[in-house]
């Protein structure tokens, strides 16, 4: 689980990384304008610049050229806002990246921060274009009132995600299992939180998850269950078994293999009882070698294992 744990640190290192030189082109580009833009102040945004007096004798042109200050005040406004959201990502990235629990908090603070971000572009940038942003604010909320008495789901989906994440009652790597679907979680978002298992992954609202079983929390016990032949004497077994358990190490166990005794008398065999702890995420892997070991202990030591037998009695006449 550490070496998972490492994994889901580098991911969100490497979220900046992966934002491509097309896009880092881009922002450079658009820092570089803005401060262009702010250096050429007077000559854009001057009463007599070329912009605003007009100096065609077409009024479509003249049109397109009112267009540029406010055009070039957008992308002002844009680029500062972008700049100071990425620096607060990274930052947030560089701080919160050194367990479950912080990466979890961190992923939900990125997509807040990414909403808001985009709904201070949205209402500066009208502004800045002539809308009356105070009557649109105003609406919004009578909207927003409207809407969320129609969109209850959504709400009590962004309520019960933040419970979550505040509450600690799984992380992004931890392994739960949810009506019935075991996986890792992979991201805990505002609205759904996803589960990821042998490469399908299954998504949640968080208002429908309820009873959640986290296997994470503490180890978890693997078992493997092996048949002997009745003939085979079982003291001489357990005897074997106590001289030679303790010599099988397994990647993965936390503590040593224990043998349980018969868990059940079986059809053809005494079947015996085998366990481990180890992690959720290894359960799989180690009830597997632990089969394959213990079967090679029996065969090195001559004991057998049965296979299937059916008696029939045939009555003398």
């Amino acid at each position: 689980m550490n070496e998972n744990l490492k994994q889901q640190t580098e991911q969100v290192k490497a979220k900046f990384k992966k934002l491509g030189a097309l896009k880092i082109t881009l922002l450079i580009l658009m820092v570089i304008g803005t401060v262009c833009a702010y250096v050429f102040h007077d000559y854009i945004f001057a009463v007599d610049s070329v912009f605003v007096r007009g100096i065609s004798k077409y009024g479509f042109v003249n049109g397109l050229l009112a267009i540029v200050p406010k055009l070039i005040k957008a992308v002002q406004v844009v680029t500062i806002i972008l700049v100071i959201t990425t620096v607060i990502l990274i930052v947030i990235d560089r701080l919160f990246a050194k367990n479950r629990r912080e990466i979890t908090v961190a992923r939900l603070a990125r997509s807040i921060i990414k909403w808001i971000a985009a709904v201070v572009i949205l209402i500066t940038v009208l502004a800045i274009w002539g809308v009356d942003t105070t009557a649109l604010i105003t609406g919004a909320g009578v909207i927003t009132l409207v809407v969320g008495l129609g969109m209850q789901s959504l709400i009590a989906d962004v309520v019960a995600g933040l419970f979550i994440v505040f509450e600690n009652e799984f992380n992004v790597g931890d392994i739960i299992t949810v009506d019935g679907f075991r996986g890792e979680v992979v991201s805990i978002g505002i609205r759904t939180t996803k589960l990821e298992a042998a490469g399908n992954v299954k998504i949640f609202n968080n208002s429908a998850i309820k009873g959640v079983l986290n296997q994470t929390l503490k180890p978890s016990t693997a078992k493997t269950l092996i048949d002997i032949e009745y003939g085979e004497s079982l003291a001489r077994v357990e005897d074997v078994i106590a001289q030679k358990l303790p010599e099988i190490k397994i990647e993965g166990i936390v503590e040593g293999i224990t043998y349980d005794g018969v868990a059940a008398l079986g059809a053809s065999g005494v079947t015996l009882q085998f366990t481990a702890k180890c992690a959720e995420g290894d359960i799989f892997a180690v009830t597997r070698a632990m089969n394959a070991r213990i079967k090679v202990m029996f065969d090195e030591n001559g004991i057998g294992i049965p296979f299937n037998q059916l008696v029939v009695h045939v009555e003398d006449k």
